[in-house]
C-alpha cells in the first residue's frame, strides 16, 4: 500500500485474525490494523495523516521514507558498460539506471 509517498508493510496476525501494518522506510514506529482490506486502507491513511499532523504540531519534521538518492558501488567494467549503453541511448547514466530500476521494480 502507498499513500502520500509512504509505503506500508502488511502482515497477517493469525491469532487476532487481523491485518497489521507499519510504515516502511522510516525509523519512527507508526502502526495500524484492520480486519478487512477497506479497514486496513482507511487505518493506513489515518495513521499517515496523524503522523504528519503530530510532526507539524510538535515541530519535529516527519521522516521521509526515501530521498530518491541511491549510492552504490559497482564493478568498473559494469560502470563502463552502463556508461556506453546510456550514451548510445542518448541518456545520462542516472536516467538510464533509473529507467532500468523502475522496470525491474514493476513501477
Amino acid at each position: 500500500m502507498k499513500y502520500k509517498d509512504y509505503i506500508a508493510r502488511i502482515e497477517y496476525d493469525e491469532e487476532d485474525r487481523i491485518f497489521v501494518g507499519h510504515l516502511e522506510g522510516i525509523k519512527d514506529i507508526v502502526g495500524f490494523h484492520g480486519s478487512t482490506v477497506d479497514e486496513l486502507e482507511n487505518a493506513f491513511h489515518e495513521s499517515v495523516d496523524n503522523y504528519l499532523a503530530i510532526s507539524e504540531e510538535t515541530g519535529r519534521p516527519a521522516q521521509k521514507p526515501y530521498s530518491g538518492d541511491l549510492m552504490l558501488r559497482i564493478n568498473p567494467e559494469v560502470h563502463a558498460a552502463v556508461a556506453a549503453v546510456s550514451q548510445v541511448q542518448g541518456k545520462s547514466i542516472n536516467q538510464w539506471v533509473s529507467e532500468v530500476l523502475e522496470k525491474a521494480a514493476h513501477i
